[in-house]
């Protein structure tokens, strides 16, 4: 995750049936991404949206994780 996503972890998600989902918009506060929520429900209501926190890793954090279990797995 680069340094502007980490600034806007708040995201608002369009799901789909085929259990797809989009990202739509990024928020900096929970409650802008609520506001707009309720902007994006009126204007289309039979869409799926929801609030979420990104927690993504950061890609070197994800590798140490990886190789971690890796060294686990091989010697356990």
């Amino acid at each position: 995750m680069n340094y502007k996503n980490k600034l806007l972890p708040w995201c608002i998600i369009r799901s789909f049936p085929n259990m797809h989902s989009q990202l739509i918009i990024r928020f900096r506060r929970r409650n802008d991404a609520e506001a707009h929520l309720q902007i994006l429900k009126a204007n289309n209501p039979d869409a799926t949206y929801e609030i979420t926190f990104d927690v993504t890793p950061e890609q070197s954090d994800w590798t140490i994780q990886r190789e971690h279990l890796q060294f686990h797995r091989t010697f356990e």
